[in-house]
């Protein structure tokens, strides 16, 4: 496997992961003909669906001119001008090959940039595999001494709750000058999904403010897929860096990152931090991800994928009370969570005390039926465009029969 998350090792390690061949709008197709409807997602990126045709198009436009030339195109730069109107807080941008690339490309920047070391990082946050955020996340991972990281830059990094303001208060209020940025999920899609309660990044970026510390926005889980500008559109917040990844390439790999102008030109070759790499902004990714903002930002596509959402998770909700099984299912835009609990999931803590064998045997069932989700309830599943009301009632119908076998198997 080229990643642990293909695998079924948080639900049961003892069964074969399936095999994917195809996929179909709101569909994948195994190896052995088997059809899923698709809420992976490709854990983000798929926002419109597997194979949208105005994207296949836009990719054999650029397969035909030539797909790498190691120098600037013309679609990149139309690419980032996108990036840049839907938001605006990235008033220059520069694109990388993944999410993790994008923010250790911005954690990198922000201690350029301040000339400080200590990164702050909200516990729960799942950075990607960056050696100086490898703590304090959801998916207990072994610690930094045993997965490879650098104990020093282990060292140079602290944790605070997500949700409590007031704790960034008083650590930055004592640490401040060594403190380059503080860097948050502004929804964490790692736990599940955590909706902030009000007024949560505002207090974020009044803090980080006063005390001259720079706030990265990690937007590669919600970039394009909660809202056409993001989390920071939704929740009117300006950070001063942002991370993308995942749908801003269309499905394709792709990254970015971009803040301010004045932290941007820092960056080489315009400033001394420096930061490269051949396939960054390729043309088959530019042109994949400019065809898929151009359909995302037609109008009521979004209030059409929030409103497919919002009906799964009610439904998700409605059947789980009728059989008598504590579940939440929270949401944001065209990503939710499925979280075993009968109480509010608000930081890490919380978390923690959801029921995972509850869980997997909800998971294995759903997946019985033709319903393919993440096969943890630490990640955020998405809804697509190309899925349709009938799908979702199919798929509620589909999880009352789920929730039946997992109350009997208790």
């Amino acid at each position: 496997m080229n990643s642990p998350f293909r695998g079924f090792h948080h639900v049961d390690p003892s069964k074969t992961p399936r095999i994917i061949a195809r996929g179909d709008g709101a569909f994948m197709i195994d190896v052995d003909g088997n059809r899923y409807l698709d809420f992976l997602g490709a854990w983000g990126p798929l926002v419109l669906g597997h194979r949208h045709p105005e994207v296949t198009a836009a990719i054999t436009q650029a397969l035909a001119d030539g797909w790498v030339f190691g120098t600037s195109t013309e679609i990149e730069q139309k690419m980032a001008e996108a990036v840049r109107q839907a938001l605006p807080s990235m008033e220059m941008v520069r694109f990388v090959n993944s999410g993790a690339e994008a923010v250790q490309a911005c954690v990198r920047l922000a201690r350029a940039a301040s000339r400080r070391e200590v990164i702050v990082k909200l516990e729960g946050g799942y950075h990607g595999h960056v050696e100086s955020l490898d703590m304090a996340d959801p998916l207990d991972r072994p610690n930094a001494a045993l997965s490879g990281s650098v104990k020093a830059l282990v060292d140079r990094t602290l944790t605070v709750p997500f949700g409590d303001a007031s704790a960034l208060e008083v650590l930055l209020a004592e640490r401040a000058r060594d403190i380059a940025a503080v860097i948050v999920e502004p929804v964490p899609g790692s736990m599940g999904v955590i909706v902030p309660h009000e007024g949560y990044l505002r207090a974020l970026r009044e803090i980080t403010r006063k005390h001259d510390v720079l706030l990265i926005f990690d937007e590669v889980l919600t970039g394009f897929r909660v809202a056409y500008g993001g989390a920071q559109q939704i929740w009117g917040v300006d950070p001063d860096i942002t991370a993308l990844g995942k749908a801003v390439g269309g499905g394709l790999p792709c990254g970015a990152y971009g803040g301010k102008r004045a932290v941007m030109e820092r960056v080489a070759p315009v400033g001394p931090m420096y930061q490269a790499g051949t396939f960054s902004g390729n043309p088959l990714s530019m042109r994949a991800g400019l065809a898929t903002l151009e359909v995302l930002r037609r109008p009521g596509t979004y209030e059409r994928l929030g409103a497919l959402t919002r009906r799964l998770c009610d439904g998700f909700e409605r059947v789980a009370a009728a059989h008598g099984v504590a579940m939440r299912a929270p949401s944001v835009g065209g990503m939710f969570g499925m979280l075993f609990t009968a109480q509010p999931v608000r930081n890490l803590d919380d978390f923690k005390r959801c029921d995972d064998p509850a869980f997997a045997r909800f998971f294995f069932a759903m997946l019985d039926q033709g319903f393919y989700f993440p096969p943890s309830q630490s990640d955020a599943a998405a809804v697509s465009t190309a899925h349709t009301e009938a799908d979702i009632d199919a798929t509620i119908e589909a999880a009352s029969r789920a929730l039946a076998t997992a109350v009997a198997a208790r």
